[in-house]
C-alpha cells in the first residue's frame, strides 16, 4: 500500500487533469491514473485537438483553392496529406507533453495503467507489464470520459480505413473518393467537412429531420444550406439499418423514419459518428456499489458525489453535455469543494461550438426551448453581410442571434453562425453568467472594425434597433 493521497483521479482528459491540477494548486496531494501511454484523454489524443488541427489545415487548403484569387493571391494548392497529418500529430504531441509538464510542475503523481476502484478509498492500478499496485485515497474522482457509441440495433465492425469511428477518421492514409457519414451531429459534420474540403464526396445520413439536433432550428437550417453549397449532401429523417464492408469499400442501408422504401449507399469510407457513451468498463463500479442511471452514467448529486462516500465523478461519464470545457468546469468545482471551498458550475451558461467553416456556436436557450417553456422573449439578429470586417475577410455568411426576456431584457440565449463564432460566443456566455441584458452588451464599446461588432448590433436589435441594417 502506498502513501495516502488526498485525491486519486482516474482518467487524465480535460476533466481529470484540470481537477488534478486545481486540487494540487489548493494544497492537496494528488495522483492521476491514465490507461493511455500519454495524458490528455480522448480530447487531446484523438478528439478535440487533432480534429481541430485538421479542420484548420483543410480550411486553409480550401481557401487557397477558392478564395485566395479574390484577395489577389494566385496559387495552385497541392495537397500533401502526409504533411497535414504530421501537423496534426505534432499538435497532439505538444499538448499531451504539456499536460505531463503541468503534472510535474504541480507535483502530481502520474501513473500509466488501468485504474479500478478496489474498494472505497482504494484504487488498484494494473500496468502494461501486468504488475499492479494499490493507491490509498481520501477521495476518488472518476473522470474516465466517454467512448464511441454504435448504432442502435446495428452490428458494427470497425477497422482502420473503411468502416471507421472518429478515432480512425483523423488518420486516414488517403482521401476517399466517397464517404458516408452516419450522424449529423458535431463530430460527423466536423470530420465530414475535413474530408469534403480535401476532395471526398460526402453524404451525411441523419436520423432526425435536422442537423445538429439540439441546436437552434433557424441556425441549423441555415447551416445545412451552407454545407450543401460546399458540396456535402444530406439524407435526413433516415434510420440506418445496416453498415457492411464490401469488396470495393462499404455500404450503408437506411430507410425513412416516417416509412418508405429502403435505400443503400456505397462509399469508400463510412464514418460512424452517432455520438458517444459513458466509459465505465472495468472500473469496478458494480463491486464498489456505485450506482449508474438508466443511460449508463454515474449517478451524482449536486456536489459530484456518488452514492458511495468518498467517490466522485465528473465529465462525460456523468449527466449533462459531453463537452471538454463542461468537464473542466466540473473538475475545478470538485477540487475546490474537496479543499474546503465552494465550487459551482452554471450549466445554463456553458457554450457549445461546431468548428466547421463557418463555425456554429451557441449558449443558453434556443427558440424552441423558450416556446416549449412558455417564456415570452424577443429576438435580435444581425447578419455578417453587414459587418465591415467580415466583408474585408470574405466571411459574410451567417448571423448573430440573441434571445432575451421580453420583460427584463435579460439574455436567455445566443446563437452564432459565422466566422469566429467559437471565440465570440464567450462574450455572450460572460453576459449570461452575470445576468446581463442585451442593452448591457449593446452599450459596451466594441473595437471597429471587428467581427464582434455583429454581437453588439444583434444586442441593439434585441432591445432597440441595430445601427448598420
Amino acid at each position: 500500500m502506498s502513501d495516502t493521497f488526498d485525491l486519486v483521479v482516474i482518467g487524465s482528459g480535460p476533466g481529470g487533469y484540470v481537477c488534478a491540477i486545481k486540487a494540487a494548486q489548493l494544497g492537496l496531494k494528488v495522483a492521476v491514473v491514465e490507461k493511455r501511454k500519454t495524458y490528455g484523454g480522448t480530447c487531446l489524443n484523438v478528439g478535440c485537438i487533432p480534429s481541430k488541427a485538421l479542420l484548420y489545415a483543410s480550411e486553409m487548403f480550401a481557401e487557397a483553392g477558392h478564395s485566395f484569387a479574390e484577395l489577389g493571391i494566385s496559387v495552385e494548392p497541392k495537397l500533401d496529406l502526409e504533411a497535414m497529418l504530421g501537423h496534426k500529430d505534432k499538435t497532439v504531441k505538444a499538448n499531451v507533453d504539456g499536460i505531463a509538464f503541468l503534472f510535474k510542475k504541480n507535483k502530481i503523481t502520474g501513473i500509466i495503467g488501468t485504474g479500478r476502484i478496489k474498494a472505497p478509498g482504494e484504487v488498484e492500478v494494473t500496468k502494461e507489464d501486468g504488475s499492479a499496485e494499490t493507491l490509498s485515497a481520501k477521495a476518488i474522482c472518476i473522470a474516465t470520459g466517454s467512448a464511441v457509441a454504435g448504432i442502435p440495433g446495428v452490428e458494427l465492425f470497425f477497422d482502420s480505413d473503411t468502416i471507421v469511428s472518429s478515432d480512425e477518421a483523423i488518420a486516414l492514409a488517403s482521401v476517399p473518393e466517397t464517404m458516408v457519414v452516419v450522424g449529423g451531429g458535431v463530430i460527423g459534420l466536423e470530420l465530414g467537412s475535413v474530408w469534403a474540403r480535401l476532395g471526398a464526396k460526402v453524404t451525411v445520413v441523419e436520423y432526425l429531420d435536422k442537423v445538429l439536433g439540439p441546436m437552434d432550428g433557424e441556425v441549423s437550417k441555415a447551416f445545412q444550406k451552407l454545407l450543401a453549397k460546399q458540396g456535402i449532401a444530406f439524407r435526413l429523417g433516415a434510420k440506418v439499418t445496416g453498415v457492411e464492408k464490401t469488396e470495393k469499400g462499404a455500404s450503408v442501408s437506411f430507410e425513412p423514419v416516417k416509412g418508405g422504401e429502403a435505400e443503400t449507399l456505397a462509399a469508400d469510407v463510412v464514418l460512424v459518428a452517432t455520438g458517444r457513451k459513458p466509459y465505465t468498463e472495468g472500473l469496478g463500479l458494480e463491486e464498489a456499489g456505485v450506482k449508474l442511471d438508466d443511460r449508463g452514467r454515474v449517478e451524482i448529486d449536486g456536489h459530484f458525489a456518488t452514492n458511495v462516500a468518498g467517490i466522485y465523478a465528473i465529465g462525460d461519464v456523468v449527466k449533462g453535455a459531453m463537452l471538454a470545457h463542461k468537464a473542466e468546469d466540473e473538475g475545478v468545482a470538485l477540487a475546490e469543494q474537496l479543499a474546503g471551498q465552494v465550487g459551482h458550475v452554471n450549466y445554463d451558461a456553458i457554450p457549445s461550438v461546431v468548428y466547421t467553416s463557418p463555425e456554429v456556436a451557441s449558449v443558453g436557450k434556443t427558440e424552441e426551448e423558450l416556446k416549449a417553456a412558455g417564456i415570452a422573449y424577443r429576438v435580435g439578429k444581425f447578419p455578417f453581410m453587414a459587418n465591415g470586417r467580415a466583408r474585408a475577410m470574405l466571411k459574410t455568411d451567417g448571423f448573430v442571434k440573441f434571445l432575451v426576456d421580453a420583460q427584463t431584457d435579460r439574455a436567455l440565449g445566443c446563437h452564432i453562425l459565422g466566422a469566429g463564432a467559437g471565440d465570440m460566443i464567450a462574450e455572450a456566455a460572460l453576459l449570461m453568467e452575470f445576468g446581463g441584458s442585451s442593452e448591457d452588451l449593446a452599450r459596451t464599446s466594441h473595437a471597429h472594425p471587428t467581427l464582434s461588432e455583429a454581437m453588439r448590433e444583434a444586442a441593439f436589435a434585441a432591445f432597440a434597433k441595430p445601427i448598420h441594417v
